[in-house]
């Protein structure tokens, strides 16, 4: 058999990148793949540097395994020819002539963006008819589930954020400052694996052989290539290792599903929430709140064994650090309202509250986290999956639920936050 293909390989003729690959790359790939996206084909260094072209090897280079998979692209499998051509040219060396650059035809159909755009528009309109036919619930139950979780109603109003100047503070959580805030509600527990995994599987949320085209156009998480609890424990446990994007796109799927608008915490959120009106950055008798590296076990625990906060809320010290919608950026001073850093990079964005896995001065209402690469460091996928985090294995997340229901526009861009897209 390897002697077939290397006489095959032998006899190809020379493959032209300019006639016979850019035409597929530029015509079949750019749309989603152009310059600047997770997945980024426009450039010979760019394939290279993301392993995605193994010059001389076809079987290890990604941008033709999938296609002979028929995995890519989405509208389905190529015709024979050009995945030859293809193989071909990688297996030829993957030659790039200099200075070619490839660009996408502008008679394409409508990005991608525009369909996700609308699908965003009828989750709005769901939302707006449920909230006229019901008043918001503090318990719900994800239809065709018996699976439920508490919401715990936050009252607007204004609080310092960050810590003080004083020895021992932390000077990312610096100047303190001060925010107000909208009511909103958020959920008692961070999410669990009961809940997560319906997201995940969607065979077992009830939607097998059930159509709804809004639930059915969320991006879902791959199936991932190892037990995502680590076996620390599943039923009743907090969900683990998403990214911020997966998070952003359980929100999304949440959302369409209940027809409730949902969405990660923005850090001032999260931190208000965290207080509880509380001045001090954590409770003196820590242990009664939270689960961290020195009463652990070193995993994670059942969510909610732990007292709750002043207003109800369970974890929000220790147990799994949690998401929240900003990206890492320095304090600004003075009084704000609202606020919100967006990502526009990949990394880093916001995590709160420490883990399991942290000692006491890092569990607390102020520490701040950055998101690193490193995060999924033994990911073996090339390229790396854009769903999960498998060095976070302290890193889970809860949503809230804005009192005012945003504009489609807002929606998508708090679902859609930050550079790591779905390639499908």
């Amino acid at each position: 058999m390897l002697g077939a293909v290397l006489l095959h390989l032998s006899l190809a003729a020379q493959v032209d990148f300019r006639s016979a690959v850019a035409p597929i790359l530029e015509q079949q790939c750019l749309q989603c793949h152009a310059a600047g996206a997770h997945v980024d084909l426009s450039s010979h260094q760019r394939l290279l540097d993301q392993k995605y072209v193994t010059p001389g090897n076809p079987s290890k280079s990604p941008l033709y395994t999938s296609l002979e998979k028929g995995s890519m692209p989405p509208g389905g499998k190529l015709p024979a020819a050009q995945i030859a051509a293809i193989r071909d040219w990688i297996a030829q060396g993957a030659a790039w002539p200099s200075g070619a650059v490839l660009t996408a035809p502008k008679s394409q159909a409508p990005p991608a963006q525009d369909a996700e755009m609308q699908n965003v528009r009828e989750i709005r309109e769901r939302i707006l008819a449920h909230q006229q036919q019901k008043p918001q619930p503090s318990k719900i139950t994800i239809p065709n589930t018996t699976v439920s979780y508490d919401m715990v109603p936050i009252a607007a109003g204004d609080f310092q954020m960050g810590s003080s100047a004083k020895p021992g503070s932390n000077p990312s959580a610096q100047p303190q400052h001060e925010v107000r805030l909208d009511a909103f509600s958020m959920q008692a527990h961070e999410v669990t694996w009961d809940e997560y995994r319906f997201f995940m599987f969607a065979n077992q949320a009830g939607e097998t052989g059930h159509k709804d085209a809004a639930v059915d156009a969320v991006s879902r998480p791959t199936r991932p290539y190892v037990e995502m609890s680590f076996g620390m424990g599943i039923n009743g446990y907090p969900a683990i290792s998403m990214t911020q994007h997966a998070a952003n796109k359980y929100a999304e799927w949440l959302s369409a599903k209940t027809g409730e608008f949902y969405r990660l915490p923005t850090e001032a959120e999260w931190e208000y929430a965290c207080r509880a009106g509380m001045s001090e950055d954590r409770p003196s008798d820590i242990g009664d709140y939270a689960w961290y590296a020195a009463n652990s076990n070193g995993k994670y625990a059942l969510v909610g064994k732990k007292k709750p906060n002043a207003w109800g809320l369970y974890d929000m010290l220790g147990n799994v650090m949690e998401w929240t919608l900003d990206a890492y950026a320095p304090y600004k001073a003075g009084p704000q309202t609202n606020p919100w850093v967006p990502a526009t990079e990949p990394y880093p964005q916001v995590a709160r509250g420490g883990s399991w896995n942290d000692p006491a001065d890092a569990v607390s209402c102020a520490v701040r986290v950055g998101s690193d690469p490193s995060w999924k460091q033994q990911d073996p996928q090339l390229p790396k999956s854009i769903w999960y985090l498998t060095d976070a294995q302290w890193l889970g997340f809860r949503l809230v639920r804005p009192a005012k229901v945003p504009t489609a526009e807002e929606m998508y861009k708090y679902w859609n936050n930050g550079v790591e897209h779905d390639e499908h």
